[in-house]
């Protein structure tokens, strides 16, 4: 068995050319090897048992010769994929999972039932160029450089990828030429696997993007060290998640779900602080808002292009006013193009954030910072901590939201930071609980924070109608103070709601 340390990198045209020269310029020694035409189809069942397990099962043919492997789960996080892999030689391209050591199955696993219905899902075709080479601290590593398609169903998914695996040495090394490519800004870490693409094309279900954050999976006896992983690497991959739909489909809704693991990421800081400091984080928490400060367009930009629908109930409103139409127009000319956003998911200092979020959470580099303190509370049930963190949230909210008091429009928007921040404690925590209870405590603060989104894009809107000379802007202004008024009193009947629902974590 081998196991793949490997980083995935989508390259555009542009940059292929330059490869060579840039291993070159890293590396102690190189090997050029010869380029290869390698022929692979990908087989499961119809009801995609293997896919269900994360399994791969492929063969591949190449120069007369073929084999079969198998790639078991692994792990995913910021373009670096680590999963455990068999090869076996076969004689001809036709497979056979039968042949694979028992011992590598999950338990349970039917094995001969499951080969009987095997069939080929979709094919990977394409030509690999490959370089070994040697580091100036002895590290090697294989850098492989795939052009091709996939095929499925009679669909093409076109193949521009750029693989770095590590056979020797230390992990630091992989990162370091991978900073070096990155530095190109055509060059931009991939999160999926030819595998995975390859399935959605045969299914027919292309990459969606997620309708709200949702919740880091965690089990029950986790320890707080442990959660601050898995919160991460949701995190992580949630970015990468989207920055890939925006490329499928550019959407403002899709940025604003990059915006939303962006946040979740620099929650974690604050969240784990017992065992995360501020030294260790200082330079992620600088280009976290730096990216941030980036994308701070985005909600605005929702917000006019939502008002502004002819399916909106408040178009004809909005629009019967020619200033306020022409003012909407000029800021929607402002708002960076889709070629923009290209750019910066191809940057070398986005890419680098995300080079570094990766390398301190593969690398465990909050520990370089810890005393007995942060060695002790590591290994305590993050439960316990769950518990203490959202009691201290939600006392610390009814203070400021308190029963007995009436609030206007400006009390919600100055709570909006602290509410979502709560909220995003229980995207990385909630899961500890039960999912009943968590739904309905959350539900009226969801409603509650969707209010402040909404109210927040009516204020918008009469900052656009301020202090212009115009009579139908007057008008308007007007009007939207009656619905901020009226969605106040909405979420005033949520608030005074959530005070009678137990919390789900005591």
């Amino acid at each position: 068995m081998d196991t793949e340390i490997e980083l995935k990198f989508l390259v555009s045209d542009a940059v292929v050319p330059l490869i060579p020269s840039l291993i070159t310029q890293f590396a102690k020694t190189v090997i050029n090897q010869p380029s290869r035409s390698l022929q692979n189809a990908y087989y499961d069942t119809p009801s995609r048992e293997l896919r269900a397990l994360d399994i791969g099962f492929r063969t591949r043919c190449a120069d007369n010769q073929c084999e079969q492997t198998i790639k078991l789960a692994g792990e995913v996080v910021g373009g670096l994929h680590q999963r455990p892999e068999f090869n076996l030689a076969i004689e001809s391209n036709r497979p056979d999972l039968t042949a694979f050591d028992t011992a590598i199955w999950p338990h349970g696993l039917q094995i001969n039932t499951i080969a009987e219905n095997l069939y080929p899902i979709f094919s990977t075709n394409f030509i690999r160029r490959t370089w070994l080479i040697e580091t100036q601290n002895g590290a090697k590593i294989e850098v492989v450089l795939d052009k091709g398609e996939i095929a499925a169903a009679g669909q093409v998914d076109l193949i521009s990828e750029l693989e770095i695996e590590l056979i020797e040495g230390s992990r630091s090394e992989l990162f370091a030429l991978a900073d070096k490519l990155v530095s190109q800004n055509c060059i931009r870490l991939g999160l999926y696997s030819k595998a995975a693409r390859g399935y959605r094309l045969a299914d027919d279900t292309p990459l969606q993007p997620s309708k709200s954050i949702g919740f880091v999976k965690l089990d029950k006896s986790a320890t707080q060290e442990q959660a601050l992983i898995a919160a991460m690497g949701f995190g992580i991959r949630f970015v990468q998640k989207h920055e890939q739909c925006y490329f499928d489909k550019p959407s403002l809704k899709t940025l604003k779900r990059v915006t939303d693991g962006i946040s979740l990421i620099r929650h974690n800081f604050w969240l784990f602080d017992d065992i995360v400091s501020k030294e260790s984080t200082e330079q992620l928490r600088s280009e976290l808002k730096w990216l941030l400060s980036e994308l701070a367009w985005v909600e605005n930009a929702i917000q006019l292009k939502t008002y502004t629908s002819k399916r909106h109930a408040y178009y004809k409103k909005i629009n019967s006013a020619p200033a306020l139409t022409q003012v909407i127009n000029d800021l929607k000319e402002l708002q960076p193009s889709i070629d923009d956003i290209y750019a910066l998911f191809h940057s070398a200092r986005y890419n680098r954030l995300l080079l570094a979020l990766t390398t301190w959470l593969i690398d465990k580099q909050w520990r370089k910072f810890w005393g007995q303190a942060q060695l002790q509370v590591a290994d305590k049930p993050v439960a316990s901590i769950a518990t203490r963190l959202f009691d201290k949230d939600w006392k610390s909210l009814h203070k400021l939201l308190p029963k007995e008091q009436s609030l206007s429009a400006t009390d919600y928007l100055n709570l909006r930071t602290q509410l979502e921040n709560s909220l995003l404690s229980g995207n990385c925590l909630g899961a500890l609980f039960d999912k009943e209870e968590r739904l309905e405590f959350r539900l009226p603060w969801l409603d509650i924070s969707h209010g402040m989104y909404e109210l927040s894009t009516l204020d918008y809107l009469k900052q656009l109608c301020g202090g212009q000379e115009d009579e139908q802007l007057a008008k308007i202004q007007l009007w939207l103070e009656q619905k901020s008024d009226f969605l106040v009193s909405a979420m005033e009947q949520s608030r005074l709601a959530s005070f009678d629902i137990k919390p789900y974590w005591l």
